[in-house]
């Protein structure tokens, strides 16, 4: 970014800050910014070296909404906790570039009762198109990244370590991908939304969470909450079945959250 756009978007946000109104040459450098975050994110969706399955699943979870509202861009250093098979670690991959890196963080504690757990990731990182990704199998409370992170995502998973392993190892969580980011950075939690007041056992067996406890967790080690996104929402969802249930999976109401780092 040059000096006289970086300068502009700055006058921006301080205009807004103050209420002020905004100058038409600094909104046209803003909506540039933006417009290229927005052009970067398409153009990894649209990567060849992504799987047809992933392409398939791509209307469902809506990433490039998800990733908009998380301000993921091209040199970023980006740590994909709970990574699964991988999804969201390409199409981080695609967007940060060569000037960024991923990090799949994989539990160790996952991967002692399923020692193929990070088999999937591991493949990406092999691949040449994938340079930029590093595996690292790590205790969830001890989560240690080379470099300070500006982004740390967890998507449907929170609630598998609250009710799997106790409130207590997701505070722990918490703490630790706050120590992982830089100043200002961002935690992201996408999860499968419960109803308020169920019973830990009854909820457990729905693979679903309460939102109000995921904020009171990660607001309770020191993160600022930025904001909600409603991209995932489905007000068909009655939050009684199993996400995994046919008639809902994949379409369940899911609640996304963005927390800073202060």
């Amino acid at each position: 970014m040059t000096a006289r756009r970086s300068f502009v978007i700055f006058a921006v946000v301080a205009a807004l800050g103050a209420g002020a109104a905004v100058p038409a040459s600094a909104q046209s450098a803003l909506s540039l910014s933006r417009r290229g975050t927005s052009v970067g994110i398409a153009a990894a969706l649209g990567n060849r070296d992504r799987p047809e399955a992933d392409r398939a699943a791509d209307a469902n979870r809506k990433p490039a909404a998800l990733l908009a509202f998380a301000g993921l861009r091209r040199g970023m250093n980006v740590a994909d906790i709970m990574p699964g098979r991988g999804y969201f670690t390409r199409i981080f991959s695609n967007v940060v570039g060569a000037d960024g890196h991923v990090w799949a963080v994989v539990p160790a504690e996952r991967v002692a009762k399923k020692p193929d757990a990070a088999d999937a990731v591991k493949a990406i990182a092999a691949d040449a198109s994938f340079g930029n990704v590093t595996v690292l199998v790590q205790p969830l409370d001890a989560i240690s990244i080379p470099k300070p992170l500006d982004l740390a995502w967890t998507s449907q998973n929170y609630h598998d370590v609250y009710y799997g392993s106790g409130a207590d190892a997701a505070l722990a969580l918490d703490k630790a991908v706050f120590a992982a980011l830089r100043r200002g950075g961002i935690f992201m939690v996408v999860d499968h939304v419960a109803n308020p007041g169920m019973t830990p056992d009854a909820v457990r067996t729905l693979h679903r969470i309460d939102p109000a406890l995921i904020r009171r967790q990660v607001e309770a080690v020191g993160f600022h909450f930025e904001g909600e996104s409603k991209v995932l929402a489905n007000g068909q969802d009655t939050h009684s079945l199993p996400v995994f249930d046919p008639s809902i999976r994949g379409h369940t109401d899911q609640v996304v959250l963005k927390f800073r780092k202060p």
